[in-house]
């Protein structure tokens, strides 16, 4: 070696410079979220859940504005999804918008349909109304290794509600208090 001190200098710098660099965020790529959103999609507008066993790991987390608490589990996601296309059989879904970031997705969709089964929620089954719906929202998808391990889904459930004909009735104070007033 005709410089050992270069040699072992450029040596350290090397180890350095790869040492300092950021890693790589492991992540999705939007051909990989357009396919998982498409398995998602035909799973929902032809109502073969089984599809979401390729889409959702089977611990899911899923966290809804309109479910109290957190849906766990690839089970009980299907069974909530079971219960919204008995709520409205014709449910169709499309994608609006996608957004791919690292390991998340953030989608854009719209749901239609009409509603002529009873509408299930957490507090008890609301009657069927006839009417159709339309309504936007947003889901929050984080995967790994492929699968959609946590969502969130956001949308304005008043919204909903009011295209089904319930209203919003504040609250009335008792009457005791009306008296003392």
């Amino acid at each position: 070696m005709k410089n050992p001190i270069l040699v072992v200098s450029l040596v350290l710098l090397l180890c350095f410079t790869l040492s300092c660099q950021q890693k790589v965020e492991e992540g999705i790529t939007e051909e990989e979220a357009k396919a998982i959103h498409g398995r998602y999609l035909e799973a929902r507008n032809t109502v073969n859940l089984d599809l979401l066993n390729d889409v959702y790991a089977e611990d899911v987390v899923v966290h809804d504005v309109s479910y109290p608490g957190n849906l766990i589990g690839l089970d009980a996601l299907k069974e909530y999804y079971s219960n919204n296309h008995k709520a409205f059989p014709d449910f169709h879904m499309t994608i609006d918008e996608m957004i791919v970031k690292g390991d998340k997705t953030v989608v854009v969709w719209t749901l239609s349909g009409t509603n002529v089964g009873p509408l299930h929620t957490p507090s008890g089954d609301m009657p069927a109304t006839g009417k159709k719906v339309q309504f936007s929202g947003v889901a929050i998808d984080r995967f790994d290794e492929g699968m959609i391990v946590e969502e969130w889904i956001y949308f304005n459930v008043l919204h909903l509600m009011q295209q089904l004909g319930f209203t919003l009735v504040p609250p009335q104070p008792p009457e005791q208090q009306e008296e003392e007033k």
